[in-house]
């Protein structure tokens, strides 16, 4: 029974670490130890010239549009670049459709990067990504290929200002004029964009809306060292479908599954740490769709709404207002924007645990001002909680050890009689009253919740470039104050980790079986490796749970006469 016990929690231990670990190397643009190497894909922004979405399964009110947009070829006028500066955002917008296709965010820096902060958006030769908009269900109506020009105005935030526009109008196409006016606000990353469409024909039309965010599937190496997301790619939110992910793959192999129409909603691109979102909470008839996008040189993906537009007698106009975020995916700001947007922060299978313990590690950040003395009290806080729970496992294990001498004796001497020796060892842990598995149920019931921190922490974006003390400047990083060898980041928080996991066993039974000893000592050095490559947030978590166990552990061993030698 003891083995079985011991074997069964190495082998959980250990595919929870391999788990872990494949998991990582997943976050860090490593290829998985379970699927194959992806093929890496390059961006071109060449190929961005793709047609006016189609919607998938829409009914004729909002109708699927192919033909309806101008050609793809390259525009005849040349379009003009506009570069506007906030404080929170440096964007540029594109007059060929008036197309948001840059962002850097001033306020969270990457040393990867040339510009020296986080770039979101971008239109380049390594990586395609941008926010576009134009008309549809209407011959050459204007579209995000219609160039547009640009109104003169203010491009950088004056002090006192609270708000910047930016106006593109298209020249008359298919009878239809197209105003689009972009409003960035101080101290915030949602941009707010006004579409009015005028009929200059002389024949009543009814034209669509359409909004897409559009980018190819790569996420750049650089991005290694701010641990990427698990999910990369588009999703669908509806009040009655709720939040519905679309992977890369599915959409390749046209088995993508999301709410094709609905009354509310919004869509996004969800990467690490980072989103974008196209964004209308008034009620309303829309058409989603996720497709690869038609006629791009490379491997790129769209997904968007389509809104039909009241019907304009000749020289009526409409005008509809929609919000575009480019951002962070700061949990508690976005629940403001959206319902349901915070969830593009990807909790994965933990998310109904993992929600109300970040709530609950923000309410410290709050109180201490610090996101790693947070992350401390908050473990401490978990603690307590099981502080009951972990004593009877602690207990269990204290007799196991005070009964282990008796029970090596008993192998021994009985090796050849392997039933009187169950027999035999069943007797001593009913007579000391000592329960086999007592070790194993305590484990698994706080498991999921230690595992929900593990993510909470993973996925936060409040820490990435939050220090704690001393040498520990950002959360996000691996400690390497002691720099790398053999590109391994080397610091004090793992090497006191790995210590704290060593003393663990130390305190535990002795295991009957030599091989089995001679694992439990190397398993917690082999997996201590591991967290070299850890962000100092998540080691701190485990140093932490590791001390105040090792404490729990030593105290009842004396309570109970065990030696913790």
């Amino acid at each position: 029974m003891t083995d079985i016990r011991r074997t069964v929690l190495w082998v959980v231990f250990t595919m929870s670490l391999v788990l872990i670990w494949d998991g990582w190397q997943k976050h860090n643009g490593h290829p998985s130890m379970f699927s194959p190497v992806p093929v890496a894909k390059q961006a071109s922004a060449a190929g961005s010239a793709a047609a006016v979405p189609a919607v998938p399964g829409a009914s004729s009110e909002i109708a699927a549009a192919p033909g309806a947009a101008p050609a793809a070829s390259a525009p005849a006028v040349a379009s003009e670049k506009v570069e506007i500066t906030t404080d929170l955002v440096k964007a540029t917008l594109d007059s060929q459709g008036g197309s948001l296709v840059r962002v850097e965010l001033l306020k969270h820096a990457d040393p990867h990067d040339p510009s020296g902060h986080v770039v979101v958006l971008n239109s380049s030769a390594q990586q395609l990504y941008k926010a576009e908009s134009g008309l549809t269900g209407v011959a050459n109506a204007p579209s995000h290929l219609t160039v547009m020009s640009v109104q003169a105005g203010e491009r950088e935030l004056k002090d006192g200002a609270n708000a910047l526009t930016v106006r593109f109008e298209s020249p008359e196409s298919g009878g239809l004029k197209l105003v689009k006016t972009y409003t960035f606000t101080r101290g915030s990353y949602a941009i707010t964009v006004k579409h009015e469409v005028l009929n200059a024909s002389g024949a009543a039309v009814q034209p669509q809306l359409y909004v897409q965010l559009v980018r190819d599937s790569h996420v750049e190496a650089k991005l290694s060292s701010m641990a990427p997301a698990n999910f990369t790619g588009p999703a669908v939110y509806t009040d009655k479908a709720k939040f519905q992910k679309v992977e890369f793959d599915a959409i390749e192999k046209d088995k993508a599954e999301y709410e094709k129409r609905a009354n509310d909603g919004w869509v996004a691109m969800v990467q690490h740490y980072f989103t974008s979102a196209w964004l209308r909470n008034t009620a309303g008839d829309r058409g989603f769709f996720v497709r690869k996008q038609p006629d791009a040189v490379s491997k790129q993906y769209a997904v968007g709404m389509v809104f039909p537009l009241a019907q304009l007698a000749p020289g009526a106009s409409v005008t509809t207002e929609d919000q575009l975020y480019v951002g962070p995916q700061e949990e508690n700001k976005l629940a403001e924007l959206a319902p349901g947007l915070q969830l593009v922060k990807d909790y994965g299978i933990f998310k109904a645990l993992s929600q109300p313990l970040f709530w609950l590690l923000d309410q410290l950040h709050k109180i201490l001002g610090n996101w790693g003395w947070a992350i401390v009290v908050l473990v401490i806080l978990l603690k307590i909680a099981f502080y009951w729970l972990n004593a009877s496992a602690y207990r269990s294990m204290a007799k196991m050890k005070a009964v282990g001498p008796r029970i090596q004796e008993l192998r021994e001497r009985l090796k050849d009689k392997p039933q009187q020796m169950q027999q035999e060892m069943m007797r001593i842990y009913k007579e000391e009253k000592v329960n086999p598995i007592g070790g194993c149920l305590p484990i698994f019931l706080q498991m999921p919740f230690f595992l929900a921190l593990y993510w909470v922490l993973l996925s936060s974006v409040e820490m990435r470039g939050a220090p704690w003390i001393l040498w520990i400047t950002d959360l996000s990083q691996p400690d390497s104050l002691f720099g790398h060898f053999l590109s391994a980041p080397i610091g004090p928080l793992p090497i006191l980790m790995t210590l704290t996991s060593v003393l663990q066993v130390a305190l535990n039974p002795k295991a009957p079986d030599p091989m089995q000893q001679k694992m439990m000592w190397i398993m917690p050095l082999a997996f201590g490796v591991m967290f070299f490559f850890f962000p100092s947030g998540l080691v701190l978590y485990w140093l932490v749970n590791n001390i105040l166990s090792i404490a729990q552990q030593w105290m009842i061993n004396k309570q109970l006469g065990v030696s913790n030698k």
